[in-house]
């Protein structure tokens, strides 16, 4: 196999990935069993040490929820930070 080329910059920024790079990829199911059932077993990234964020379930109008979701990905903590400067221009005490 050719030693491949990074896949992340000095940055830690993923690069994009070129015509070689899925040339060079192997399917799953080429992968020895021993990895797939590693990687079979994993879930998704786990519970984070210490949260940093509460769940909970919210009604929005329909169209409120609609501008943030048309914003695109990242529009969660958008809605939390317009939230957060409400709070902030809104203060009591």
């Amino acid at each position: 196999m050719i030693n491949p080329s990074p896949l992340t910059d000095v940055s830690g920024e993923v690069r994009e990935l070129t015509t070689n790079d899925f040339k060079q990829s192997v399917s799953f199911s080429a992968l020895p069993d021993s990895l797939k059932t590693t990687l079979l077993s994993l879930n998704g990234r786990g519970k984070q040490q210490t949260p940093t964020k509460v769940s909970t379930t919210v009604r929005f109008d329909p169209d409120v929820l609609a501008a943030f979701k048309a914003t695109g990905r990242g529009w969660q903590t958008r809605m939390n930070n317009a939230l957060k400067e409400w709070l902030n221009e809104h203060a009591t005490g």
